[in-house]
């Protein structure tokens, strides 16, 4: 952590030992000045809320070079991306892919992205919401953003919930 690492991207995914410790120990890295990381993949760690907890102020204090998170298949539920949208909202975010499929997210976490979204809507253009609870009333929040000539978001990806 002391001199540049050019690591540029970091596959942790299906790594079930990582859990929110583990997060822990992975943030003080992400928080160095001298990581690079772009790619962060993250899908299936046993990670929850306390673990975006972590993710987003260590994100928050170097967040200039990721450009996609990869986050599906934990359970973050809406508490836990309440957390990540104070990432999402900050103008020093500069994701381009969030990936939050299969996460226990309802209406209320659709809530929070949509509105970290509307604060800072110019460089996200894929958001995957696939296998959360979701009604398309939920979603529309963010169909009605993609729509907005500020927003940058492509590609839109969600089921929804019988």
């Amino acid at each position: 952590m002391s001199k540049p690492c050019h690591l540029r991207e970091l596959d942790l995914s299906e790594n079930n030992d990582l859990d929110d410790s583990g997060m822990k120990l992975l943030c003080h890295f992400l928080e160095s000045p001298h990581c690079r990381v772009e790619i962060l993949r993250l899908n299936d760690c046993s990670l929850s809320e306390i673990s975006c907890a972590s993710l987003a102020s260590a994100l928050k204090s170097n967040s200039s070079h990721l450009r996609e998170l990869w986050l599906s298949i934990n359970k973050l539920q809406d508490s836990g991306v309440r957390l990540l949208c104070d990432f999402l909202g900050s103008p020093h975010c500069r994701l381009e892919i969030l990936r939050l499929s299969w996460c226990s997210l309802s209406e209320i976490g659709c809530a929070s992205l949509a509105t970290a979204l509307k604060s800072n809507p110019s460089h996200l253009k894929e958001l995957d919401l696939r296998g959360n609870m979701l009604q398309d009333s939920d979603v529309k929040l963010l169909c009605d953003l993609k729509e907005s000539p500020n927003c940058s978001l492509e590609i839109l990806s969600w089921t929804g919930w019988s």
